[in-house]
């Protein structure tokens, strides 16, 4: 082993204990491990399932999805959205609880839980705001940027459907998953089975990932201290989902496929909730495992970064798809896995040979951008105390105790 890298070991070594250290004991880190998992599950499921091509002359968007639909199961690794809410629920539901203990009122709790979502939204929205008003005087062709601004704010019907969910906390809390599944079911049946208006499919953006969400909130109660209630729920969604795509006409892909007549995705239909019910199944019978490897401080380190970024890697990740896209067309309009169309398995294999550089890019835009998620947290009315830095090696953020008790809690 190089000496360079053998300091750079010991250097991660050392920050990992001291981000072990400075976590308080009573933290449940197989939530943040869910959460961690759920957002890397979106980035690499949109690295791996959208496209930019130069087929037509300037970018447009594909996916490979469309070109080569046996690939369709591959989609159920990365349609993670479920398990977010999942964990949004449940630190949702908990923090109010909290909240209401000591005191705290509503508005100021939804503020500060509201805040960390959409401080870095607006940087987002400026920067491409700015970019699309360049490119369009240079000459771009209006498509192009068409199909670029829209890569970059699809992602934030997420963020909008959170957020309005986490201001509704105090209501529904207590509601149980059933009664948002059957407006989800009977939304499906007016729509697909009598005909209804495609526009009455909407009402399923906030009742197919309420039933998530209350999940969530149900597991803050303790429902799930047991196993067996898990284990029926991914079983009887494992079944449910066949059956609605083997008999109910519902497609395998769990995400948008372009041209596609039904999307699973946008907006939810009852096959994408069963599967998001199998999912939550999933990952509450994960806990225990998560919660032993979290014990490890380099696998807790990892996944304690990521939560302190979670929007930040969200909200420019596509960002940093098309930024490599459009430098790899200074080398050439014709790059395997980043501008050809994706319809065979040379593309894919092209593909994974560009993650890494995707992640580079990533990790450049975190570097510029986590800042904006961070904020500033106001000090407490008492006598202020120094905090305590868990992290000060160099070129990692300063890492305090206050910072993980938020971390990805917005």
């Amino acid at each position: 082993m190089s000496e360079p890298l053998r300091r750079a070991r010991a250097r991660w070594s050392v920050l990992a204990d001291r981000i072990d250290a400075g976590t308080p004991a009573t933290r449940d880190r197989s939530v943040d491990a869910l959460r961690a998992l759920a957002i890397l599950g979106v980035v690499l499921g949109h690295w791996l399932v959208t496209a930019l091509t130069t087929a037509n002359g300037g970018l447009s968007a594909t996916s490979p999805l469309a070109h080569m639909s046996a690939l369709a199961p591959v989609s159920w690794l990365f349609q993670t959205l479920a398990v977010f809410f999942l964990v949004g629920g449940h630190v949702g539901a908990q923090g109010y609880a909290s909240a209401r203990a000591r005191g705290v009122p509503y508005g100021t709790w939804v503020g500060r839980r509201l805040g960390r979502l959409f401080r870095p939204v607006a940087a987002v929205l400026v920067l491409w705001t700015v970019a699309a008003g360049g490119l369009l005087l240079g000459g771009v062709e209006l498509d192009t940027v068409r199909t670029l601004l829209k890569l970059v704010l699809s992602p934030l019907w997420f963020l909008l459907v959170f957020a309005a969910l986490t201001a509704a906390t105090p209501l529904v809390a207590r509601l149980g998953p059933v009664w948002p599944l059957a407006v989800v079911a009977g939304v499906d049946v007016w729509r697909f089975g009598f005909g209804g208006p495609e526009w009455i499919g909407w009402v399923n953006v906030a009742a197919g990932w309420l039933v998530p969400y209350t999940l969530g909130a149900a597991w803050s109660r303790g429902a799930f201290a047991r196993r067996t209630p898990a284990a029926l729920l991914l079983g009887g969604g494992v079944l449910a989902t066949a059956a609605l795509i083997l008999w109910g006409g519902y497609p395998a892909s769990m995400v948008g496929v372009p041209g596609a007549a039904i999307s699973n995705l946008n907006p939810p239909t009852l096959a994408a909730v069963a599967f998001g019910l199998a999912q939550c199944g999933l990952a509450l019978l994960l806990r225990e495992p998560l919660a032993g490897a979290m014990r490890r401080p380099r696998a807790w380190a990892k996944v304690a970064l990521v939560n302190l970024s979670a929007m930040t890697i969200f909200l420019w990740h596509q960002t940093a798809m098309m930024a490599v896209t459009a430098l790899g067309l200074l080398v050439s309009t014709d790059l395997p896995g980043l501008h050809t169309v994706p319809g065979s398995a040379g593309w894919i294999a092209a593909r994974l040979l560009w993650l890494p550089v995707l992640a580079a890019a990533l990790a450049i835009c975190w570097a510029a951008f986590r800042a904006y998620e961070q904020g500033t947290r106001p000090r407490p009315p008492q006598t202020p105390r120094p905090a305590r830095t868990i992290a000060t090696t160099p070129g990692v953020p300063r890492l305090r105790t206050g910072r993980l008790e938020e971390a990805g809690h917005a």
